[in-house]
């Protein structure tokens, strides 16, 4: 009897793995309806500080080993439906669809689905944006499911040894080749990557410690999420930086290109949508970090980094209103300038309509056709130098307006000279009468009145 059933127990265990050869075989049929539309990453931790790639079965681990399921959606022109559709591709079963949608939607969110901790911060709008910021994960004891917009910088975990952060530097010579890597000092690193690596604000994925727990898989996650806005942020301050120096030393077809192309609208605006994940970031995280709180098998002092987290997004959100008014002096000089532009213009319409509506008097004055107007006698001889005194006259009245211009801005420069003359007369005075008092005191050996 003992026999019979041990082979009982073998025939079930044969079924049961046959019957999930079978289920992942369908699985893979069915996920074939996106081939190569998103991108997929899997990992499992053994707990000490190690990690290997596994296959994409969704499961979750033994022990001390827990799983990490990766999503990367395309940074396309795709709806919102469509990213759905991918994910229901790649995580249906065992996910259903109360899952997807609490991962897919748009705005902040942080709850339990279907017994998982589901937190979210997902921006509105298109996906193609360069401020749509969207990061979802799906927690349980042994496994995470997380959902990113395009590649997080820092999210993901590399071989070490191959940071270029751990390499020796050298300056890259005029006479250097192309192909050519290293040199005698070092590897060469050539300035366009040493702009890219100077907007960074975290290390490169080779150098992330691996997480030896859930929690510090959670922390991980949030924090490069944060670090990529940090990057974003620092971006804008870079670019910042950079027109304000081309507006100093800049001419009038640059400001002019400015202002048509709106640059500085633009900037606000982008401004305020990062404004947005940041703010969605401060209503999620403090209710992750409440809710993992309460998790045995979350650490304290994740708990206590995950505080930290929030600190520094405040942190951001108060940089971001410092370039914001950053950007609004510098679209308000802009205008100022613009005004002084028009006010000049209209400056010299003004004086050239002032010069000539005396002359326009004087000739429709002369061209008027009626009798008794001097000088308009054509077949007159004596009146044959009608013309010239026209001439004359308008000559004198254009002399006697410019004057009336040039009279005041004399004065206003005599006046002027007079009186920065005078000062420096009055110091002279001052400095001698000074010296005087002061020389006459040492002389006589007493104090100097004051």
């Amino acid at each position: 009897m003992e026999l019979t059933r041990e082979e009982l127990n073998i025939d079930r265990e044969g079924e049961e793995m046959e019957r999930e050869r079978i289920r992942l075989k369908e699985r893979c049929l069915y996920r074939t309806h996106f081939p190569g539309a998103v991108r997929q990453r899997a990992y499992i931790f053994d707990g000490e500080g190690n990690y290997y790639n596994k296959e994409w079965d969704l499961g979750e681990g033994s022990d001390k080993e827990f799983c990490w399921y990766h999503v990367e959606l395309p940074k396309g022109n795709q709806r919102l439906s469509q990213s759905a559709q991918y994910l229901i591709d790649v995580l249906c079963p065992p996910l259903k669809l109360q899952d997807i949608l609490s991962l897919v939607s748009n705005g902040p969110f942080c709850g339990y689905v279907d017994g998982a901790l589901v937190f979210r911060v997902n921006s509105p709008g298109p996906a193609s944006g360069k401020f749509t910021f969207r990061v979802a994960a799906r927690v349980t004891e042994k496994s995470v499911i997380t959902v990113s917009l395009g590649r997080v910088p820092r999210l993901g975990f590399s071989p070490m040894g191959q940071s270029l952060l751990s390499e020796v530097p050298s300056v890259e010579s005029p006479n250097h080749v192309r192909g050519e890597k290293k040199e005698k000092d070092g590897i060469v690193i050539r300035e366009h990557v040493l702009e890219f690596l100077l907007t960074m604000n975290h290390s490169e994925e080779a150098d992330n410690p691996v997480p030896k727990s859930v929690s510090n898989l959670v922390v991980h996650i949030i924090d490069t999420h944060v670090d990529h806005v940090q990057d974003i942020l620092t971006k804008l301050e870079i670019e910042l930086d950079a027109v304000e120096f081309e507006l100093d030393r800049g001419s009038f077809a640059l400001k002019k290109q400015m202002l048509d192309d709106r640059r500085f609208p633009k900037m606000h605006l982008d401004l305020q949508r990062l404004l947005q994940v940041i703010a969605h970031g401060e209503q999620v995280f403090p209710r992750v970090k409440e809710k993992c709180a309460s998790k045995n098998w979350f650490a304290n002092e994740d708990v206590s980094s995950l505080e930290e987290l929030i600190g520094r997004l405040r942190r951001l959100k108060e940089n971001v209103g410092f370039i914001a008014n950053r950007v609004t002096a510098i679209q308000a000089g802009l205008d100022s300038w613009q005004a002084e532009q028009i006010n000049r213009k209209l400056y010299y319409l003004s004086f050239l309509s002032i010069i000539f509506l005396p002359l326009s008097v004087i000739t429709g004055v002369f061209g008027m056709n009626v009798g008794g107007v001097p000088w308009t006698g054509q077949r007159d001889p004596k009146l044959k130098n009608g013309f010239r005194n026209v001439m004359l006259l308008c000559v004198v009245m254009l002399f006697f307006v410019l004057l009336c211009f040039i009279v005041p801005a004399f004065y206003t420069r005599i006046t002027a000279w007079r009186r920065k003359r005078a000062l420096r007369r009055n110091w002279s005075l001052n400095r001698k009468s000074f010296l005087r008092r002061t020389l006459g005191g040492e002389e006589r050996g007493g104090y100097l009145l004051l």
